[in-house]
């Protein structure tokens, strides 16, 4: 069967040496599935609200590794498009990655990026780096720099659990602009439209020796104030029990919390609100 062949017996490039990149062999042999590398005709803009864009997204340290989490909602303009959008998806046992921006395109990063860290573990036998994972993503957010350019940007946040880093520096934050630039980010981090809210929540909240339900309780207040001032962030939905993804990464690896915490601690949250409505204030 002729090489790229679509069924049957595998082409003659699955048999030929390579390197532990699984997106440079699509590179090199399929650059067609390479749907981040596509650049639009000459002199065409897209009508980028026709296409569902996610925010809010956010990652912090507590004292037993690194918490991630996002809102559920995706838009096109001013109309929401998903009300139970997945943003935070694990990569590995130890890593985890949650995304902005044009839904498609992260969607296919996300999954080529979780096939490109198995297939290096597959090839060396040992699994990547921190270090490394995190300039891999960061060649495949600068390989969409055209279509970004283009308004079809997408944003991720990675997360991991670094077992090889100093004890109370275990949980790291990696971000990245639209070219490709990681910027490994100290204590907390968020992304998307709704992040000067979420950051400023964080500001407020945050400290380095939380355990888990107050590291989780900290991210939902702070969803919650993105969602209070940015029409594009969904809160809670109590209503229709959507509540937004929260997940840890430890010794132990990845976790996310079960629905049943989320949503008692978004309940929490929305009933002390109802005393305070702009939320808890900064301990002195």
């Amino acid at each position: 069967m002729a090489s790229g062949a679509t069924g049957g017996v595998p082409g003659d490039e699955f048999f030929v040496p390579g390197g532990s990149s699984f997106t440079d062999f699509l590179t090199a042999h399929r650059p067609e599935l390479l749907s981040t590398r596509r650049f639009l005709p000459d002199g065409a803009r897209p009508a980028t609200d026709r296409f569902p864009h996610g925010t809010t997204i956010l990652a912090l340290t507590y004292r037993d590794g690194v918490l991630i989490a996002g809102d559920r909602r995706a838009t096109m303009g001013n109309l929401i498009a998903q009300r139970d959008l997945e943003k935070v998806h694990p990569t590995d046992d130890y890593t985890a990655v949650a995304f902005a921006g044009t839904v498609g395109l992260a969607l296919d990063m996300v999954k080529l990026y979780q096939v490109e860290l198995t297939h290096f573990e597959k090839m060396e036998g040992i699994p990547m780096t921190l270090n490394a994972k995190a300039n891999r993503l960061a060649g495949m957010v600068r390989e969409n720099l055209g279509q970004a350019m283009q308004g079809l940007a997408v944003v991720p946040l990675l997360v991991g659990y670094d077992e090889a880093a100093p004890e109370e520096a275990r949980g790291r934050i990696f971000s990245f602009d639209v070219t490709g630039g990681p910027y490994e980010k100290r204590d907390f981090h968020a992304e998307g439209s709704g992040s000067p809210f979420a950051l400023g929540a964080l500001k407020k909240l945050y400290h380095r020796d939380m355990e888990r339900r107050t590291a989780a309780l900290v991210a939902l207040q702070a969803l919650y104030d993105a969602a209070d001032d940015d029409s594009a962030t969904g809160g809670p939905d109590i209503g229709r029990r959507i509540y937004p993804i929260v997940s840890v990464i430890t010794e132990e690896g990845f976790e996310r919390l079960p629905e049943t915490e989320t949503a008692a601690l978004s309940q929490e949250m929305v009933t002390g609100r109802l005393d305070r409505p702009d939320g808890p204030a900064a301990g002195l």
